[in-house]
């Protein structure tokens, strides 16, 4: 039996939904203030069909966020340095953040969208367990951090330095500049791995 391909007016709405989607997250006040009903409006298709699709509004803001996160997934699971697989693990700790941090600021408005679905905590989103527990696997191949016990810890406190709520209050309300974030979360993380600071450093 083959496998059945999706139609191209699905193929077509689901583009056109995640467009909407993302313009009404990035101009909203608030994420929770976008609706179902204001997406399926400005992708002009029947709320019947995205709820058909994704199944509520927590499972459309997870499948836009997979879909615009899957290019630094494929990177890290598949790509070359410093990313990929083949990086060592100094290199790779804080190149994995610094992607993490360039995504949180070019989607941060649909991250807070994302970080708020986790019934009311970020960390029990699934993409948080995911980062949580590649970055702990990293950690415990750096000497010096390998076989002790708060690299589960490590990693959650690395990974908050990310938190969009707080990427959105530095870029957004604060007004620091992107360069000058990603500085600070390198030197941030060279001095928990007890590293070289600045970008690229190992």
């Amino acid at each position: 039996m083959t496998e059945r391909r999706p139609r191209k007016d699905a193929t077509r709405n689901r583009a056109a939904v995640f467009a909407a989607a993302d313009a009404l997250f990035a101009q909203g006040q608030s994420p929770e203030s976008v609706t179902m009903a204001d997406i399926a409006a400005a992708a002009g298709v029947g709320k019947a069909t995205l709820f058909r699709a994704f199944g509520d509004r927590t499972g459309l803001i997870r499948a836009l966020y997979e879909a615009r996160l899957e290019p630094i997934r494929n990177a890290v699971e598949e790509g070359p340095p410093p990313l990929g697989p083949a990086t060592p693990p100094l290199v790779r700790v804080p190149a994995l953040l610094d992607a993490v941090l360039c995504f949180k600021l070019d989607n941060r408005h649909l991250a807070l969208a994302l970080e708020q679905t986790g019934a009311d905590s970020p960390y029990r989103t699934e993409h948080y367990e995911r980062w949580h527990t590649l970055l702990r696997d990293l950690l415990g191949q750096i000497p010096g951090l390998a076989g002790t016990d708060f690299i589960d810890f490590t990693a959650h406190a690395l990974l908050a330095a990310t938190r969009a709520d707080l990427v959105a209050y530095l870029a957004g309300e604060k007004g620091a500049p992107r360069e000058e974030l990603r500085d600070q979360l390198a030197h941030f993380t060279a001095s928990v791995l007890g590293t070289r600071t600045g970008r690229g450093a190992a």
